[in-house]
């Protein structure tokens, strides 16, 4: 690494304003970023991405601001290798899968907000079933390559940071309103500041819908973060964020014959179903400059969430007992309807995180080569207390507990990571992470066979496990002239099973592996002149055991997950930003962004199923939600008047709902293929010179397509029809 560099991203550290002479990235608006060569700004000081090799995607708060997202959703699309699944139109839970990757709940992916961990449990439960606001956010960042390993434990699919603006040098006070159709209302207020040398920033969202597809919602989140500067050598950053939602979100989607019938697209099938999620945290982070080779970052955090879910029963025959009379689809065909019951479940389920991390950062001379040597440590402790209640109708507010269990964990991490340059164009990185993992299921009631007769039984099940394993991986990037970087990398993939999946409810621990691959890229990025940026990337991903979801949110029956065995994700993304403005030398700012991905992501060897009554074996059969291809496009005109406008297109292949890769679909709507399906969205803005704001008129789906965007958890999901929302955003 060039000691310029090395230089410049101590300072940045530190909180000190850095600049690259060639380039500003506040500029560039979906940045294809040059890791080797970049240098990022203040305004970025919480990247992930400055010290890392491979495939790497910073978005900045002014493309988000373009975008006019309705959730992050509309943002990670702009991400080559990046599929998105929308789940009930508004974006609360984000379920994103990269390179082929199953994209249910997120599972494959590290999820951070400013670098720390935000799923339920980050080892045992990774799922998302609570995703940041994007509405506060000053940027998002999606890395792809081996530099997962200085992060973990997911080190497969990739890392996905959301960043959150650092206090301003001077008060500034924004405010964003934003309204649309269903309903939709959404207020930021957010004030920041420096006063000496403490810096604060406060933010409050609130969004409310009556109903958005399949949901409505009510969410306010509040965020308080506070930057000291101890002395010339050290900070502290204090951050505080509280975040509280009641939305009728419910599993239950259109069987096939509604789908067919098309009159009942988002009908509110269990009108009485109701997820409540709160969400506290913090953080204290301490920064230390030693000397001009040495610092050191310290990281404690925690938070908790509880996720109660109450949700209507129901069945798929006419046998069904307890009916309320209320049927969906059609009941003379099998499968073909929903028999609403007259009773729920309730699912309620607290998650409790604790977390002690160190860095730190040497620069160093092996010879006459420049070097950076980053090693640190982590310990997080994990735990997860789940009931479940039975109600006796429909809209029961609590019911009789029948499920009752605590899961723990406590992870142990390590990483070393060494950067060398060989030669004066060849940077060289290599570095190992260790992980391990003891983790325990405390069952304390739960539904047992006696005497041929299932009974709720009380009782004292304890089980538990340990993983150990090193996570290896290295890479190089080579600059082919200033502006032209060729990268390869290659690190172990691993993902720990869920403790939920691992040991059963009756106490047996489950032999079920750690999920593992080999992960390679290869790839090459640049710059042509001031006009355009590019990426070009192959990967390979073969996994030795890949986890299928079975679970309820990915639709299966049965205990939890399953070893996959063999799988091979392979292909090709390409990403490129055309500033066509530049090229012609235009006043009328023009902007063209392209991203797509190929991907052929299948069984690599035996694997027997049982389907209709038959063993089937699946090898060289896609594996489930791996669009073959996806690819997002934008184009967008700024007139140096202030108005301006944009469209994107989102264009998906077709897809598999099951590892049978069934082309015909089931009555109940739950397996079948997907089809490929477009979205064009569009929108007019109008920014105000003599002010910091903007006025944003957008149209979702401007087409009205209509297209399955999932076939689980229990029926079909489709896309948000033609939607329409004005947003107006000032700073002052």
């Amino acid at each position: 690494m060039n000691k310029n560099i090395l230089s410049a991203l101590i300072l940045s550290f530190i909180g000190l304003s850095v600049f690259s002479q060639n380039q500003t990235i506040e500029d560039e608006d979906t940045s294809i970023v040059n890791l080797n060569t970049v240098i990022f700004s203040k305004k970025r000081v919480n990247t992930i991405l400055d010290d890392v090799p491979g495939s790497a995607t910073y978005i900045n708060k002014n493309e988000i601001r373009r975008i006019a997202p309705i959730s992050a959703n509309d943002v990670f699309r702009k991400v080559a290798g990046v599929h998105v699944v929308d789940e009930e139109g508004a974006g609360m839970r984000i379920n994103i899968g990269i390179r082929g990757l199953d994209p249910d709940r997120s599972r494959a992916v590290l999820v951070l907000e400013d670098g720390i961990p935000v799923s339920l449990n980050p080892y045992g439960e990774p799922e998302m079933y609570y995703s940041p606001v994007i509405d506060r956010m000053s940027g998002v960042e999606v890395l792809k390559g081996s530099g997962q390993i200085l992060f973990g434990p997911q080190t497969i699919g990739g890392v996905v940071n959301y960043l959150t603006a650092n206090p301003s040098e001077k008060p500034e006070f924004k405010f964003r309103f934003t309204g649309g159709e269903g309903g939709l209302f959404t207020t930021l207020l957010s004030y920041s500041t420096t006063i000496d040398k403490v810096g604060i920033t406060t933010t409050l969202v609130r969004k409310h819908a009556d109903k958005i597809g399949y949901a409505g919602f009510d969410i306010v989140d509040f965020t308080n973060k506070f930057v000291i500067q101890l002395s010339k050598k050290s900070s502290l950053n204090f951050k505080m964020a509280i975040y509280d939602e009641v939305s009728n979100s419910t599993y239950i989607g259109l069987t096939q014959t509604m789908y067919d019938a098309g009159n009942q697209d988002f009908a509110l099938m269990a009108p009485n179903d109701v997820l409540r999620i709160r969400r506290y945290s913090g953080s204290v982070s301490h920064n230390y400059q030693f000397n001009s080779k040495f610092k050191l970052q310290t990281n404690v955090f925690g938070y908790t969430t509880t996720r109660d879910w109450q949700r209507q029963d129901f069945g798929s025959t006419k046998s069904t007992s307890n009916q309320t009379g209320v049927i969906w689809g059609d009941s003379s065909i099998a499968g073909g309807a929903v028999f609403m019951r007259n009773q729920n479940a309730h699912r309620d389920r607290q998650f409790e995180v604790l977390g002690l991390e160190s860095k730190a950062t040497y620069e160093y001379k092996l010879g006459n080569r420049q070097s950076e040597l980053k090693f640190g440590a982590r310990y997080i402790y994990e735990k997860a207390f789940e009931q479940r209640k039975n109600g006796k109708k429909a809209d029961a507010k609590s019911g009789d507990l029948v499920e009752d269990e605590i899961r723990t964990g406590k992870a142990l991490s390590a990483f070393i990571h060494n950067q060398i340059n060989l030669f004066p164009k060849l940077l060289f990185t290599i570095g190992a992470r260790i992980e391990s993992y003891d983790y325990n299921r405390n069952i304390l009631r739960n539904t047992f066979r006696v005497n041929n007769v299932n009974r709720i039984v009380d009782t004292n099940l304890m089980a538990n496990n340990q993983i150990n394993t090193i996570i290896p991986g290295f890479g190089f990037n080579y600059n082919l002239s200033a502006k032209s970087t060729v990268f390869f990398g290659a690190h172990k993939g691993y993902a720990p099973p869920r403790v939920k999946d691992a040991i059963t409810a009756q106490g047996q621990v489950y032999q079920l592996d750690a999920e593992e691959s080999v992960n390679i890229e290869l790839g090459t990025r640049g710059k042509v002149n001031d006009f355009l940026n590019y990426e070009l990337t192959a990967f390979r991903m073969n996994f030795s055991n890949q986890i299928i979801p079975v679970s309820e949110s990915s639709g299966g029956v049965g205990a939890g997950l399953v070893n996959g065995g063999n799988t091979i994700h392979e292909g090709v993304e390409a990403a490129y930003r055309l500033n066509i403005s530049n090229l012609l030398h235009t006043k009328t700012k023009i902007l063209f962004h392209n991203s797509l991905t190929f991907v052929n992501a299948y069984f690599s060897k035996d694997r027997f199923v049982v389907s209709a009554g038959d063993t089937v074996n699946v090898i060289n059969n896609k594996t489930p939600y791996a669009p073959s291809y996806f690819h997002t496009g934008s184009l967008t005109f700024e007139f140096p008047i202030g108005i301006g406008f944009s469209a994107n297109a989102t264009l998906v292949g077709e897809q598999y709902g099951d590892v049978e890769n069934l082309m015909i679909a089931s009555n109940d709507g739950r397996s079948g293929l997907l089809p490929k399906y477009q979205v064009f969205d569009a929108n007019v803005f109008y920014k105000f010179k003599k002010y910091d704001a903007i006025i944003n008129f957008s149209i979702k789906n401007l087409t009205d397509e209509r297209y399955i965007t999932s076939r689980r958890p229990q029926g079909i999901r489709l896309g948000l029809p033609r939607f329409m929302m004005l947003s107006f955003e000032m700073t002052i």
